[in-house]
């Protein structure tokens, strides 16, 4: 993420992280989102320990952080302007993480074709170069999402009509 992005784009990404409930639940936090590009964190948390006899970090969780980044990358790639949905998204599980790490998605925008987005990502524990997992997604534009926009928009600023 070399050029900063425009401010309607961050604030947009932070409105679509912390107007999702499962995102806020699970803590998700934005860290970056640039054209084509976002990265976030899923702080560790005892709550989410799939194997509580060795503290590692639910898969689930890693999935929806993935999805997550995924879907910030692909609004990324589309210039901030279209909500987007998830069509597919595929995972390769590389590794537990570490106990009592935090983890690290990076998600990059490949291309946009019409209404659809292609994505790859990758999340880590500390170490970029040694993943717990990698995705290869894809978004499209679609009405309902553009709903959900509206809704979460509302919704952030108090108001619940």
């Amino acid at each position: 993420m070399d050029k900063a992005p425009h401010p309607q784009l961050v604030e947009l990404g932070h409105l679509m992280v912390d107007g999702s409930p499962h995102a806020v639940h699970l803590g998700l936090k934005l860290e970056a989102i640039g054209e084509g590009s976002a990265q976030m964190r899923a702080p560790y948390h005892g709550d989410f320990v799939g194997d509580p006899e060795t503290g590692v970090i639910h898969g689930g969780v890693v999935t929806a952080l993935l999805d997550h980044v995924c879907g910030l990358a692909a609004f990324a790639g589309f210039g901030g302007h279209d909500p987007v949905a998830t069509l597919d998204l595929r995972l390769d599980y590389m590794r537990p993480a570490q106990p009592g790490a935090d983890i690290v998605a990076e998600a990059h925008c490949v291309k946009t074709s019409g209404l659809i987005a292609f994505v790859r990502a990758s999340a880590h524990d500390g170490d970029p170069d040694n993943p717990v997992a990698l995705a290869q997604s894809t978004f499209m534009v679609t009405r309902a999402s553009q709903k959900a926009v509206e809704k979460a928009k509302a919704l952030f600023k108090g108001d619940a009509s």
